[in-house]
């Protein structure tokens, strides 16, 4: 007997039209629990709805999101109403959502909520506690899976950033059975080690594969912990306890590696700009001390017996050139006086009068005669002239009026 052979694409198609013909697959609501919700760029929503062990796919085209009032997220307890169809290429069904309410939120995302309401009122996520991160970190450990990329992630900006920062790695499980307790051992084991910083984490994930660092044995070995601790768990959106209660949280494990590993080129920018900087101040300050002990000087020099001495002896030797000057100027103006005096003596002396044809007619008693009225008729009269005197008597007197007449 001849079997019939059929293609994959006439499988997969005979299944869809299967689906397609039935009703109750056409408009049905299902309710479950979100798991791995993504919101696209182009605007579609990909997500999974769980119920214990069972689990079926679903997307919202961007043309139904009028049909969701809230942001979805993982943990939320959704009714999703829409159409089951097969997806014809994969070979593999999912529902098509129109409509999505909230239910309530899932069971993880309730037992979240309590353990970070009961370690929060404990005091555990308290900003006392927490550790400064320090700046210059030269030894940090890393407590996550050893392969994945943010092993990778946090290794390429490390060594971008400064090449010479130590790292060491725990490998320890992210995910399952047996995560919370490696994740323990792993933050145990570095702090031993005495290390500047510790970053535990992994990449991003549903709120199943992030739940070991939800687990409380994982929070109060972050608190515990002597050294830092930073936590870079899944992608920014996402927290977990651990975020919490760790020193400083990091949206990502990039992240993380950025706050931790200092950039090495920006620290020896900064460095040669503080040593210009340090140079120009330097520079400054020894200026200004300099003039302050030329001043000093000045003033000492100012102070010093030899220099009030030279001052003193410069001081009387500008007096006596002033002395100088000034008997000087008072001989040369006394001399132009005395100049003046005997020109003026010269021209109204007797003598030059007398070399002129001029006599000095005196009387007996040597009394000059200067009117008629002293002399008397008989009198002895003394007549000088230039070259000596003549000796006469009055033989007549004659008056000035007498003359006129």
């Amino acid at each position: 007997m001849m079997k019939k052979v059929y293609g994959v694409t006439q499988i997969n198609r005979y299944i869809r039209n299967m689906f397609a013909q039935d009703f109750v697959l056409h408009q049905v609501c299902v309710k479950g629990e979100v798991s791995n919700c993504k919101y696209h760029s182009s605007g579609h929503i990909y997500f999974t709805l769980k119920e214990n062990n069972s689990a079926i796919s679903a997307i919202m085209f961007a043309g139904n999101r009028g049909g969701l009032s809230f942001r979805m997220k993982d943990g939320d307890k959704v009714e999703v109403t829409g159409s089951i169809e097969v997806f014809e290429r994969d070979g593999r069904y999912q529902i098509y959502a129109k409509e999505i309410t909230l239910a309530g939120a899932g069971d993880l995302y309730a037992r979240f909520l309590q353990l970070k309401q009961e370690l929060e009122e404990m005091g555990m996520f308290a900003e006392e506690y927490k550790k400064p991160i320090p700046q210059y970190a030269g030894r940090i450990g890393i407590v996550t899976a050893p392969t994945g990329a943010a092993i990778q992630d946090i290794r390429n900006i490390a060594a971008r950033r400064n090449p010479y920062v130590q790292l060491i790695l725990y490998p320890a499980l992210v995910q399952g059975e047996g995560a919370k307790e490696s994740i323990v051992n792993g933050i145990h084991a570095l702090d031993a080690m005495h290390l500047d910083i510790i970053i535990v984490g992994r990449g991003g994930g549903s709120i199943e594969d992030l739940w070991a660092f939800n687990e409380e044995i994982v929070a109060r070995a972050i608190f515990e912990c002597e050294t830092p601790v930073i936590s870079a768990v899944g992608h920014e959106v996402d927290y977990t306890i651990a975020d919490y209660v760790a020193d400083l949280r990091a949206p990502t494990p990039s992240a993380a590696a950025e706050l931790a590993v200092y950039d090495r080129n920006q620290m020896l920018q900064r460095i040669r700009t503080d040593r210009v900087h340090l140079m120009r101040s330097m520079k400054s300050k020894i200026a200004v001390i300099q003039g302050r002990m030329e001043t000093l000087k000045a003033r000492l020099m100012q102070q010093s017996p030899v220099y009030r001495l030279n001052s003193q002896k410069q001081y009387l030797e500008e007096l006596q050139l002033r002395l100088e000057h000034g008997m000087t100027q008072q001989l040369d103006k006394n001399r132009a006086r005395l100049r003046m005096l005997a020109q003026h003596f010269d021209d109204i002396s007797p003598l030059k009068r007398l070399g002129q044809g001029y006599a000095y007619v005196s009387d007996s008693r040597q009394n000059g005669l200067k009117s008629v009225s002293q002399v008397s008729k008989g009198e002895q009269l003394q007549i000088s002239v230039k070259d000596g005197t003549v000796k006469a008597r009055v033989e007549e007197i004659i008056c000035q009026e007498e003359i006129g007449r």
